[in-house]
């Protein structure tokens, strides 16, 4: 795939017919979360019509019609562990309009898995309307043994909803789903200097060697989440 190209068009397209298999080293998604809210069309055609998939995307509302009966049942044809999810998927919600929506996400998932490379990483962002969806069906494309961590982003601001009337606890953080190819993919640690405002005022104690530090706790993480 050629160096700093952008493709316009329905990303399901653009995968099938112009991405190698394993030539991808990361990706990140922000698809429609299934909000049922409208947003903006970005682009045009070249002959100056609207395109389908970007009216779609950002209208971000989905329905059970023919054109997903006919992706979910694409999905089922090609076996594997993604149609018994998809299965299991429709007895549950039937044809409702997440079951669209899963329908319109599996097959790219599934192109995204074979354009990665066994080092690479992807992370899906989502937000609760969807995200337990999205989980068990990247479970099913990646295999849960793949799955590494969820990320939790935090709004600092932007998260009135429920000063703004809504009868619910405030909605202030999306998720993003952190899942590799394969067992030996590749991570690098990412660090950020601290601000000296900030080491003076946290961490104003200093031991022998000159090294800051503050009084806590005692207790300190492991792998995989517990402590001691």
């Amino acid at each position: 795939m050629p160096d700093n190209k952008l493709y316009y068009g329905d990303n399901l397209d653009v995968l099938r017919r112009y991405v190698r298999d394993e030539s991808v080293d990361l990706v990140y998604l922000d698809p429609p979360f299934n909000s049922r809210q409208d947003y903006n069309v970005l682009f045009a055609e070249k002959d100056g019509t609207r395109s389908a998939s970007q009216i779609v995307a950002f209208e971000d509302t989905w329905e059970w019609n023919q054109e997903s009966a006919r992706a979910y049942e694409q999905i089922v044809e090609s076996g594997g562990r993604v149609a018994e999810a998809m299965i299991a998927f429709h007895t549950f919600l039937g044809g409702s309009d997440m079951m669209a929506y899963l329908a319109m996400m599996a097959p790219r998932l599934t192109e995204l898995h074979r354009v990665l490379k066994e080092t690479g990483s992807i992370y899906l962002h989502c937000d609760p309307t969807a995200s337990h969806y999205l989980k068990m069906l990247m479970d099913a494309v990646f295999g849960p043994q793949r799955f590494r961590s969820e990320i939790i982003w935090k709004r600092s601001s932007a998260h009135s909803d429920a000063k703004q009337g809504l009868k619910n606890f405030g909605h202030i953080h999306d998720a993003l789903l952190f899942y590799t190819k394969g067992e030996k993919a590749i991570w690098n640690t990412q660090f950020t200097a601290y601000d000296e405002s900030y080491v003076e005022r946290d961490y104003r104690l200093r031991d022998e060697s000159g090294r800051h530090f503050r009084r806590g706790d005692l207790t300190a993480a492991r792998p995989g989440g517990d402590t001691e």
